[in-house]
């Protein structure tokens, strides 16, 4: 996989794979520490959704500005570096079980991925910006991409063994040493990058520093805490759900306002490419919005109505490597739920038990254990490393299905993969559709195929998607701000991530759980329909730079 491109990539790919494993590593059991009554903080589907998605899109804004200061001032290695020891940082500060400390850790991590995340991909671009490996670059992103997924998948499974084990704790601890060990990587490959690390400087026509601290980054504090007062103070609602959704939204709108400011002052030759970018950035929103609720409604619909029980020889297996936990079950005459409490009746007093499992309210009944009895369940998380698993098998398969399609000269371009990436992730909202109506409504367990088939199907659509947008960026932007607009990518992916909390927050307010996935069909198909209607444009674009 390695001989026919750069030295640098592998030491880049594992770089980003170790990364991934500390990051997917905690937003894999995320929600579930939140809504843990017992050893997490107790908070409500709609309460830990919106949390996610707040953090999960501030996480992907701060590339922004990490892309900004590397561009101009600190270099992509040691903003790489410093965002690689910050996460570190804030994932082994999560051990400690306390709010204020919880959220210390999360703005750490937020800071640190903004100055990572869009540095080591525009790093990658430099390094394959060389004509001898110019015309293999889509395929270098696709390869990156995989060690990205190869992370996300192994992380699940030790995350798994140490939450039941040892907790949660713990599990937060393996993350913070997965990114130190990213670190140790990315500094012992330095020779092979060291010439690709070129800062831009301050050019002609570009925006001070100081211009834009008084007139993006300061605008988007003042705009964030006056979405977070004023609509409640004015109207005694919030406008877009929650005091945190209108916090964001408002200080999403000066960063917004930069992008548009760079298109509108751009000289003629900057100005359509740049305009394409934006127009992709635009429609992939809402595929983060579906893909990202991962985390939240899709990790719920694992938890609670997929049949995750395990017997005979998988039993064993799961039990002996700790990738499965056992639930006790006890017979109740009047059990009444409150998220994941049980309120019962003993001897007249109501008793409340912390942390039943709600696993229990939509089993069948032959299914149901005797009083006393239990099962074993494979762990929740598990269910994370379907999506990366999928990504590990099919990414060879599209790398050399594009490979086939080049040498006939029949290679669709980069925007095209992505339009067909859209209507493709599309489909597997439908596939949840059909997982709905074949479980009554939830009303009983779901066989966990139709997360399989779901996941890959979307992972189909994102392998089209995703690294194509990274390709993209690095061909079309302006050499003078790719790291800008590799920021501009992440920026696209931060709105779609806090759409998402905001879709799964509104999951208990649909009795029939269908509607709530054709919702996601229709967001994406809209998506498509859009990015279709603008290929001609795109295309041309892109020729006239002389890229595919």
């Amino acid at each position: 996989m390695w001989s026919k491109h750069p030295k640098a990539l592998p030491f880049l790919f594992f770089s980003e794979m170790w990364e991934r494993f500390g990051y997917y590593l905690m937003i894999g059991i995320f929600t579930l520490y939140l809504k843990n009554v017992k050893d997490g903080f107790a908070m409500t589907e709609a309460e830990s959704a919106d949390l996610y998605g707040t953090f999960i899109g501030l996480v992907f804004l701060t590339p922004f500005l990490g892309g900004l200061l590397a561009d101009r001032y600190l270099g992509y290695r040691k903003s790489i570096i410093i965002g690689g020891l910050m996460m570190g940082i804030g994932y082994c500060l999560m051990y400690v079980h306390d709010l204020k400390v919880l959220y210390v850790a999360m703005t750490l991590v937020i800071l640190g991925n903004g100055f990572f995340k869009p540095n080591i991909s525009t790093l990658l671009g430099n390094v394959y910006s060389t004509p001898q490996y110019q015309h293999q670059k889509d395929d270098g992103y696709n390869i990156f991409y995989m060690g990205i997924n190869i992370g996300a998948f192994i992380c699940n499974f030790v995350s798994a063994v140490l939450l039941n084990a040892y907790g949660w704790g713990y599990a937060f601890l393996s993350a913070g040493i997965g990114m130190f060990i990213g670190v140790l990587v990315f500094m012992a490959g330095t020779r092979h990058y060291k010439a690709y690390d070129i800062k831009k400087g301050v050019r002609e026509g570009d925006m001070s520093m100081t211009r834009i601290v008084l007139l993006i980054l300061a605008p988007s504090i003042i705009a964030g805490v006056v979405g977070w007062v004023v609509p409640k103070y004015l109207f005694g609602t919030t406008l877009f759900g929650t005091e945190s959704t209108d916090a964001f939204i408002f200080a999403c709108i000066p960063v917004v306002y930069f992008y548009t400011n760079l298109y509108v002052k751009a000289d003629s030759v900057e100005k359509r490419p740049i305009g394409a970018l934006l127009a992709i950035f635009a429609v992939v929103v809402l595929f983060w919005a579906v893909f990202k609720q991962n985390g939240s409604a899709l990790n719920t619909w694992a938890d609670r109505y997929t049949n995750r029980e395990v017997t005979g020889g998988a039993q064993t297996v799961f039990e002996k490597f700790k990738f499965a936990d056992t639930l006790d079950y006890k017979r109740d005459s009047v059990p009444v739920y409150d998220h994941q409490f049980r309120i019962t009746k003993v001897d007249g007093k109501i008793v409340k038990e912390f942390n039943y499992p709600s696993y229990f309210r939509n089993m069948e009944p032959s299914k149901v254990p005797p009083d006393g009895g239990s099962v074993s369940l494979w762990a929740t998380n598990l269910s994370q490393s379907i999506n990366p698993g999928w990504v590990i098998l099919l990414t060879p398969l599209v790398v050399a299905f594009f490979a086939w399609m080049r040498r006939r000269n029949k290679e669709p371009s980069t925007a095209t993969k992505i339009a067909f990436g859209l209507l493709i992730s599309a489909l597997s909202a439908l596939v949840m559709v059909g997982a709905v109506y074949a479980s009554n409504n939830g009303t009983e367990k779901a066989s966990v195929i139709w997360l399989l088939v779901s996941y890959g199907v979307i992972t189909i659509g994102e392998l089209l998607l995703s690294p194509m947008g990274l390709s993209l960026v690095s061909k079309l932007s302006p050499v003078r701000i790719t790291s800008l607009m590799m920021g501009g990518w992440f920026l696209s992916t931060s709105i779609g991530n806090k759409l998402s909390g905001v879709l799964a927050t509104m999951w208990d307010k649909y009795d029939n759980k269908a509607n709530f996935f054709l919702v996601n069909f229709v967001l994406l198909l809209i998506a498509a329909i859009v990015c279709f209607s603008m290929l001609r444009w795109l295309n041309r674009i892109m020729k006239e730079k002389g890229v595919k």
